[in-house]
Protein backbone atom coordinates (compact mmCIF):
# COMPACT_ATOMS: atom_id res chain seq x y z
CA UNK A 1 0.00 0.00 0.00
CA UNK A 2 1.50 3.37 -1.10
CA UNK A 3 1.96 5.39 2.39
CA UNK A 4 -0.52 8.47 2.61
CA UNK A 5 0.62 11.15 4.18
CA UNK A 6 -1.03 12.44 6.94
CA UNK A 7 -0.75 16.24 8.15
CA UNK A 8 0.56 16.31 11.96
CA UNK A 9 -0.94 18.72 14.18
CA UNK A 10 2.14 20.93 14.37
CA UNK A 11 1.70 21.38 10.53
CA UNK A 12 -2.20 22.06 9.69
CA UNK A 13 -4.16 25.19 10.71
CA UNK A 14 -5.45 25.92 14.24
CA UNK A 15 -8.80 25.28 13.10
CA UNK A 16 -7.88 21.01 12.63
CA UNK A 17 -5.87 21.19 15.52
CA UNK A 18 -8.64 22.28 17.86
CA UNK A 19 -11.00 20.15 16.46
CA UNK A 20 -8.84 17.72 17.12
CA UNK A 21 -8.04 18.64 20.48
CA UNK A 22 -12.32 18.36 20.92
CA UNK A 23 -12.95 15.38 19.44
CA UNK A 24 -10.22 13.57 21.70
CA UNK A 25 -11.43 15.30 25.13
CA UNK A 26 -15.20 14.69 24.53
CA UNK A 27 -14.00 10.96 23.46
CA UNK A 28 -11.92 11.05 27.17
CA UNK A 29 -15.18 12.02 28.79
CA UNK A 30 -16.93 9.36 27.75
CA UNK A 31 -14.11 6.38 29.28
CA UNK A 32 -15.78 5.64 32.82
CA UNK A 33 -19.16 7.87 32.94
CA UNK A 34 -21.29 5.69 32.21
CA UNK A 35 -19.76 3.32 34.93
CA UNK A 36 -19.30 5.41 37.46
CA UNK A 37 -22.69 6.39 37.27
CA UNK A 38 -23.74 2.88 37.74
CA UNK A 39 -22.10 1.54 40.75
CA UNK A 40 -23.74 4.07 43.38
CA UNK A 41 -27.18 2.74 42.64
CA UNK A 42 -26.48 -0.32 42.29
CA UNK A 43 -28.54 -1.42 45.38
CA UNK A 44 -31.51 0.03 43.80
CA UNK A 45 -31.34 -1.48 40.56
CA UNK A 46 -30.50 -4.36 42.24
CA UNK A 47 -33.88 -4.04 44.40
CA UNK A 48 -36.20 -2.77 41.63
CA UNK A 49 -34.96 -6.09 39.28
CA UNK A 50 -34.60 -8.47 42.16
CA UNK A 51 -31.03 -9.19 41.15
CA UNK A 52 -28.57 -11.26 43.32
CA UNK A 53 -25.54 -9.74 44.74
CA UNK A 54 -23.57 -12.08 42.21
CA UNK A 55 -25.57 -10.72 39.24
CA UNK A 56 -25.03 -7.38 40.34
CA UNK A 57 -21.38 -7.48 41.23
CA UNK A 58 -21.51 -9.07 37.29
CA UNK A 59 -23.00 -6.13 36.21
CA UNK A 60 -20.23 -4.04 36.96
CA UNK A 61 -17.58 -6.56 35.57
CA UNK A 62 -19.53 -6.19 32.50
CA UNK A 63 -17.62 -3.32 30.81
CA UNK A 64 -14.25 -5.01 31.78
CA UNK A 65 -15.02 -8.31 30.22
CA UNK A 66 -15.58 -5.83 27.39
CA UNK A 67 -11.94 -4.46 27.53
CA UNK A 68 -10.90 -7.87 27.55
CA UNK A 69 -12.29 -9.35 24.53
CA UNK A 70 -12.20 -6.54 22.24
CA UNK A 71 -9.25 -4.73 23.05
CA UNK A 72 -6.54 -7.12 21.24
CA UNK A 73 -8.42 -6.76 17.56
CA UNK A 74 -8.42 -3.06 18.11
CA UNK A 75 -5.03 -2.41 16.46
CA UNK A 76 -5.04 -4.62 13.78
CA UNK A 77 -8.57 -2.96 12.80
CA UNK A 78 -7.08 0.65 12.75
CA UNK A 79 -4.70 -0.19 10.79
CA UNK A 80 -7.54 -2.15 8.56
CA UNK A 81 -10.32 0.52 8.63
CA UNK A 82 -8.80 3.58 9.97
CA UNK A 83 -8.48 4.92 13.36
CA UNK A 84 -10.51 7.72 13.26
CA UNK A 85 -13.64 5.65 11.73
CA UNK A 86 -13.11 3.23 14.14
CA UNK A 87 -13.78 5.68 16.96
CA UNK A 88 -16.59 6.96 15.12
CA UNK A 89 -18.13 3.19 15.25
CA UNK A 90 -17.37 3.27 18.85
CA UNK A 91 -19.46 6.59 19.51
CA UNK A 92 -22.06 5.27 17.28
CA UNK A 93 -22.47 2.26 19.85
CA UNK A 94 -21.98 3.75 23.27
CA UNK A 95 -25.06 5.48 22.42
CA UNK A 96 -26.97 3.06 21.43
CA UNK A 97 -25.59 1.49 24.27
CA UNK A 98 -26.86 4.27 26.70
CA UNK A 99 -30.25 4.29 25.11
CA UNK A 100 -31.02 0.85 25.18
CA UNK A 101 -29.96 -0.27 29.01
CA UNK A 102 -32.35 1.87 30.94
CA UNK A 103 -35.43 0.11 29.53
CA UNK A 104 -36.75 -3.17 29.77
CA UNK A 105 -35.44 -5.81 32.45
CA UNK A 106 -32.14 -6.96 32.85
CA UNK A 107 -31.26 -8.09 29.51
CA UNK A 108 -31.44 -4.88 28.30
CA UNK A 109 -29.49 -3.41 30.65
CA UNK A 110 -27.07 -5.98 30.54
CA UNK A 111 -26.94 -5.47 26.55
CA UNK A 112 -26.46 -2.12 26.50
CA UNK A 113 -23.89 -2.28 29.42
CA UNK A 114 -21.77 -4.73 27.08
CA UNK A 115 -22.26 -2.59 24.32
CA UNK A 116 -20.86 0.70 26.32
CA UNK A 117 -18.12 -1.62 27.33
CA UNK A 118 -17.29 -2.25 23.65
CA UNK A 119 -17.05 0.98 22.85
CA UNK A 120 -14.96 2.61 25.22
CA UNK A 121 -12.66 -0.42 25.05
CA UNK A 122 -11.58 1.19 21.72
CA UNK A 123 -11.44 4.57 23.11
CA UNK A 124 -8.81 3.18 25.79
CA UNK A 125 -6.51 1.81 23.57
CA UNK A 126 -6.34 4.22 20.57
CA UNK A 127 -6.34 7.29 22.06
CA UNK A 128 -2.90 6.88 23.40
CA UNK A 129 -1.65 6.03 19.94
CA UNK A 130 -3.41 8.81 18.91
CA UNK A 131 -1.62 11.35 21.23
CA UNK A 132 1.38 9.58 20.65
CA UNK A 133 1.36 10.30 16.60
CA UNK A 134 -0.06 13.90 16.47
CA UNK A 135 1.14 15.02 19.84
CA UNK A 136 4.87 13.60 19.73
CA UNK A 137 6.30 16.65 21.73
CA UNK A 138 3.10 16.99 24.26
CA UNK A 139 2.45 13.64 25.42
CA UNK A 140 2.69 14.02 29.23
CA UNK A 141 0.30 17.53 28.59
CA UNK A 142 -2.05 15.81 25.95
CA UNK A 143 -2.25 12.68 28.57
CA UNK A 144 -2.89 14.99 31.62
CA UNK A 145 -5.79 16.48 29.24
CA UNK A 146 -7.73 13.39 28.53
CA UNK A 147 -7.17 11.86 32.07
CA UNK A 148 -8.94 15.61 33.89
CA UNK A 149 -11.79 14.81 31.20
CA UNK A 150 -12.29 11.45 32.24
CA UNK A 151 -11.94 12.50 35.97
CA UNK A 152 -14.24 15.42 35.94
CA UNK A 153 -16.79 13.47 34.21
CA UNK A 154 -16.33 10.35 36.02
CA UNK A 155 -16.71 12.23 39.22
CA UNK A 156 -19.68 14.37 38.53
CA UNK A 157 -21.49 11.03 37.44
CA UNK A 158 -20.78 9.22 40.64
CA UNK A 159 -21.83 12.46 42.20
CA UNK A 160 -25.64 13.26 41.29
CA UNK A 161 -26.59 9.21 40.58
CA UNK A 162 -28.40 8.78 43.85
CA UNK A 163 -29.85 12.55 43.69
CA UNK A 164 -31.18 11.95 40.03
CA UNK A 165 -32.39 8.36 40.94
CA UNK A 166 -34.37 9.96 44.00
CA UNK A 167 -36.12 12.04 41.74
CA UNK A 168 -39.55 11.09 39.57
CA UNK A 169 -36.60 9.98 37.17
CA UNK A 170 -35.70 6.90 38.69
CA UNK A 171 -32.47 5.18 38.29
CA UNK A 172 -33.32 4.56 34.31
CA UNK A 173 -33.34 8.48 33.88
CA UNK A 174 -29.78 8.59 36.09
CA UNK A 175 -28.32 6.20 33.27
CA UNK A 176 -29.86 7.97 30.38
CA UNK A 177 -28.83 11.26 31.01
CA UNK A 178 -25.04 10.34 29.93
CA UNK A 179 -26.79 9.92 26.74
CA UNK A 180 -26.27 13.17 25.74
CA UNK A 181 -22.06 13.40 26.92
CA UNK A 182 -22.30 10.64 24.32
CA UNK A 183 -24.21 12.04 21.65
CA UNK A 184 -21.97 15.16 21.88
CA UNK A 185 -18.78 13.06 21.36
CA UNK A 186 -19.87 11.97 18.58
CA UNK A 187 -21.20 14.89 16.95
CA UNK A 188 -17.58 16.48 18.12
CA UNK A 189 -15.70 13.67 16.12
CA UNK A 190 -17.26 14.15 13.04
CA UNK A 191 -14.47 16.53 11.39
CA UNK A 192 -12.11 13.61 12.03
CA UNK A 193 -13.45 11.07 9.68
CA UNK A 194 -11.68 14.01 6.62
CA UNK A 195 -8.62 12.64 8.12
CA UNK A 196 -8.85 9.02 8.25
CA UNK A 197 -5.26 7.32 9.27
CA UNK A 198 -5.36 4.01 8.22
CA UNK A 199 -2.23 4.30 5.91
CA UNK A 200 -0.25 5.36 8.59
CA UNK A 201 -0.76 2.77 11.05
CA UNK A 202 -0.34 0.18 8.26
CA UNK A 203 2.65 1.41 6.41
CA UNK A 204 5.75 -1.13 6.84
CA UNK A 205 8.48 0.53 8.79
CA UNK A 206 6.23 1.66 11.65
CA UNK A 207 5.25 -2.16 12.29
CA UNK A 208 7.02 -3.89 15.08
CA UNK A 209 9.64 -6.55 14.13
CA UNK A 210 8.17 -9.31 16.52
CA UNK A 211 4.80 -10.07 18.51
CA UNK A 212 4.13 -8.10 21.04
CA UNK A 213 3.07 -10.76 23.06
CA UNK A 214 6.57 -12.02 23.00
CA UNK A 215 7.84 -8.95 24.81
CA UNK A 216 8.80 -9.47 28.67
CA UNK A 217 9.07 -5.85 29.29
CA UNK A 218 5.16 -5.87 27.75
CA UNK A 219 3.99 -8.35 29.95
CA UNK A 220 5.23 -6.61 32.71
CA UNK A 221 3.17 -3.59 31.17
CA UNK A 222 0.18 -5.57 30.79
CA UNK A 223 0.22 -7.28 34.67
CA UNK A 224 1.03 -3.89 36.25
CA UNK A 225 -2.37 -2.29 34.18
CA UNK A 226 -4.36 -5.34 35.42
CA UNK A 227 -3.51 -4.79 38.91
CA UNK A 228 -3.97 -0.95 39.03
CA UNK A 229 -7.08 -1.78 37.09
CA UNK A 230 -8.23 -3.69 39.70
CA UNK A 231 -7.62 -1.58 42.59
CA UNK A 232 -9.67 0.91 40.68
CA UNK A 233 -12.83 -0.62 39.73
CA UNK A 234 -13.24 -2.66 43.01
CA UNK A 235 -13.22 0.92 44.50
CA UNK A 236 -15.77 1.95 41.93
CA UNK A 237 -18.32 -1.02 42.38
CA UNK A 238 -17.98 -1.68 45.88
CA UNK A 239 -16.85 1.71 47.81
CA UNK A 240 -20.38 2.74 47.99
CA UNK A 241 -20.94 -0.49 49.80
CA UNK A 242 -17.89 -0.51 51.90
CA UNK A 243 -18.84 3.35 53.00
CA UNK A 244 -22.72 1.88 54.19
CA UNK A 245 -20.37 -0.77 56.56
CA UNK A 246 -18.96 2.17 58.13
CA UNK A 247 -21.96 3.32 58.95
CA UNK A 248 -22.47 6.53 56.12
CA UNK A 249 -25.31 7.36 54.72
CA UNK A 250 -26.31 6.15 51.09
CA UNK A 251 -26.16 9.59 49.63
CA UNK A 252 -22.74 10.40 51.45
CA UNK A 253 -21.35 7.17 50.56
CA UNK A 254 -22.28 8.20 46.74
CA UNK A 255 -19.86 11.75 47.71
CA UNK A 256 -17.27 9.20 48.78
CA UNK A 257 -16.97 7.77 45.26
CA UNK A 258 -17.34 11.16 44.06
CA UNK A 259 -14.47 12.73 46.03
CA UNK A 260 -12.38 9.96 44.95
CA UNK A 261 -13.40 10.62 41.19
CA UNK A 262 -12.58 13.79 41.93
CA UNK A 263 -9.10 13.96 43.79
CA UNK A 264 -7.71 12.13 41.27
CA UNK A 265 -8.56 14.93 37.98
CA UNK A 266 -5.43 17.16 39.34
CA UNK A 267 -3.47 14.26 40.05
CA UNK A 268 -4.20 12.86 36.35
CA UNK A 269 -2.99 15.83 35.24
CA UNK A 270 0.36 16.20 36.81
CA UNK A 271 1.47 12.87 36.71
CA UNK A 272 1.78 12.64 33.08
CA UNK A 273 4.27 15.62 33.05
CA UNK A 274 6.16 14.14 35.52
CA UNK A 275 6.56 11.17 34.46
CA UNK A 276 7.36 12.17 31.46
CA UNK A 277 10.22 14.48 32.43
CA UNK A 278 11.72 11.32 34.45
CA UNK A 279 13.97 8.82 32.17
CA UNK A 280 13.06 6.85 35.34
CA UNK A 281 9.70 6.00 36.72
CA UNK A 282 10.60 3.45 39.24
CA UNK A 283 10.48 6.27 42.39
CA UNK A 284 6.74 7.16 41.11
CA UNK A 285 6.04 3.55 41.54
CA UNK A 286 7.28 3.10 44.80
CA UNK A 287 5.05 6.47 46.15
CA UNK A 288 1.97 4.54 44.71
CA UNK A 289 2.59 1.74 46.77
CA UNK A 290 2.81 3.60 49.68
CA UNK A 291 -0.23 5.43 48.97
CA UNK A 292 -2.02 2.33 48.22
CA UNK A 293 -1.25 0.77 51.70
CA UNK A 294 -1.58 3.54 53.92
CA UNK A 295 -5.07 4.32 52.09
CA UNK A 296 -5.93 0.48 52.68
CA UNK A 297 -5.07 0.95 56.21
CA UNK A 298 -7.26 3.85 56.93
CA UNK A 299 -10.29 1.42 55.90
CA UNK A 300 -9.65 -1.25 57.91
CA UNK A 301 -9.24 0.74 61.31
CA UNK A 302 -11.67 3.58 60.81
CA UNK A 303 -14.40 1.95 61.85
CA UNK A 304 -16.63 4.56 60.71
CA UNK A 305 -14.66 7.96 61.47
CA UNK A 306 -15.65 10.11 58.68
CA UNK A 307 -12.43 12.50 59.06
CA UNK A 308 -9.98 8.98 58.77
CA UNK A 309 -12.56 7.54 55.60
CA UNK A 310 -11.66 10.95 53.77
CA UNK A 311 -8.01 10.67 54.79
CA UNK A 312 -7.97 6.99 53.34
CA UNK A 313 -9.66 8.31 50.32
CA UNK A 314 -7.15 11.31 49.61
CA UNK A 315 -4.43 8.36 49.94
CA UNK A 316 -6.34 6.20 47.43
CA UNK A 317 -7.22 8.95 44.94
CA UNK A 318 -2.92 9.53 44.87
CA UNK A 319 -1.98 6.32 44.21
CA UNK A 320 -5.60 5.75 41.71
CA UNK A 321 -4.09 9.18 39.78
CA UNK A 322 -0.52 8.21 39.15
CA UNK A 323 -0.62 4.15 38.62
CA UNK A 324 -3.30 5.05 35.93
CA UNK A 325 -1.11 8.36 34.37
CA UNK A 326 1.69 5.80 34.88
CA UNK A 327 0.52 3.06 32.58
CA UNK A 328 -0.99 5.35 30.06
CA UNK A 329 2.61 7.18 29.75
CA UNK A 330 3.94 3.51 29.68
CA UNK A 331 2.00 2.52 26.20
CA UNK A 332 4.15 5.70 24.97
CA UNK A 333 7.30 5.73 26.96
CA UNK A 334 8.09 1.71 26.55
CA UNK A 335 7.33 2.15 22.92
CA UNK A 336 8.97 3.86 19.65
CA UNK A 337 6.24 4.72 17.48
CA UNK A 338 2.26 4.73 17.26
CA UNK A 339 1.89 1.29 16.05
CA UNK A 340 4.30 -0.43 19.05
CA UNK A 341 1.56 1.57 21.47
CA UNK A 342 -1.23 0.55 19.80
CA UNK A 343 -0.36 -2.51 19.54
CA UNK A 344 0.79 -2.61 23.75
CA UNK A 345 -1.78 -0.57 24.62
CA UNK A 346 -4.29 -3.66 22.98
CA UNK A 347 -2.31 -6.22 24.78
CA UNK A 348 -2.25 -4.50 28.00
CA UNK A 349 -6.07 -3.93 28.06
CA UNK A 350 -7.35 -6.87 26.96
CA UNK A 351 -5.42 -9.49 29.71
CA UNK A 352 -5.16 -6.27 32.35
CA UNK A 353 -9.09 -6.12 32.35
CA UNK A 354 -9.43 -9.53 31.93
CA UNK A 355 -7.40 -9.27 35.26
CA UNK A 356 -8.96 -6.58 36.61
CA UNK A 357 -12.60 -7.73 35.74
CA UNK A 358 -11.68 -10.27 38.42
CA UNK A 359 -11.22 -8.01 41.49
CA UNK A 360 -14.79 -6.90 41.90
CA UNK A 361 -16.03 -10.14 41.30
CA UNK A 362 -13.80 -11.44 44.05
CA UNK A 363 -14.21 -8.62 46.31
CA UNK A 364 -17.91 -9.43 46.20
CA UNK A 365 -17.38 -12.95 47.08
CA UNK A 366 -15.75 -12.60 49.68
CA UNK A 367 -17.85 -10.13 51.11
CA UNK A 368 -20.74 -13.15 50.53
CA UNK A 369 -18.34 -15.56 52.18
CA UNK A 370 -17.08 -13.75 55.01
CA UNK A 371 -20.23 -11.04 56.05
CA UNK A 372 -17.58 -8.25 55.78
CA UNK A 373 -14.61 -6.14 54.21
CA UNK A 374 -11.98 -7.51 56.68
CA UNK A 375 -10.81 -10.00 54.26
CA UNK A 376 -11.45 -8.44 51.10
CA UNK A 377 -8.81 -5.23 52.20
CA UNK A 378 -6.36 -7.56 52.93
CA UNK A 379 -6.85 -9.45 49.37
CA UNK A 380 -6.02 -6.11 48.78
CA UNK A 381 -2.55 -5.85 50.38
CA UNK A 382 -1.72 -8.98 47.60
CA UNK A 383 -2.85 -7.51 44.47
CA UNK A 384 -0.62 -3.75 45.44
CA UNK A 385 2.53 -6.20 45.96
CA UNK A 386 2.05 -7.90 42.50
CA UNK A 387 1.58 -3.73 41.48
CA UNK A 388 4.44 -2.88 43.16
CA UNK A 389 6.85 -5.82 41.41
CA UNK A 390 5.38 -5.41 38.05
CA UNK A 391 5.58 -1.63 37.92
CA UNK A 392 9.27 -1.37 39.11
CA UNK A 393 9.61 -3.56 35.92
CA UNK A 394 7.80 -1.05 33.86
CA UNK A 395 8.99 1.96 34.96
CA UNK A 396 12.54 1.03 34.42
CA UNK A 397 14.24 3.75 32.01
CA UNK A 398 15.44 3.04 28.90
CA UNK A 399 13.70 -0.14 27.62
CA UNK A 400 11.62 -0.44 24.98
CA UNK A 401 9.02 -3.75 24.46
CA UNK A 402 10.83 -4.38 20.59
CA UNK A 403 13.87 -4.15 22.15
Amino acid sequence: MKKTEIPRTEDVSNRVYYLLLAGILLVAANLRTHITSLSPIIDTIRDALSLSNTMAGFLTTLPLLAFALLSPFIAQWARRFGTERLIFVSLVLIVIGSLFRPFGGIVPLMAGTFLIGLAVAVFNVLLPSIIKREFPLKIGVMTGLYSIMMGIFASVAAAISVPVASTGLGWRGALLIWTILSAAGLIAWLPQLRRNTRAVLSNAPDMPKRSIWRSPLAWMVTVNMGMQSSIYYIMVAWLPNMMHAQHLDPVVAGYMLSLFQMLMIPINFIAPIIAAKMRDQRSLVIMTTACYIVGIFGFLYADGSLPLIIASIVFFSLSGGFSFSLIMMFFSLRTTNASEAADLSGMAQSVGYLLAGCGPLLYGALHDATGGWQTPYYVMFGIVAVYLLTGLAAGRGGRYVHE
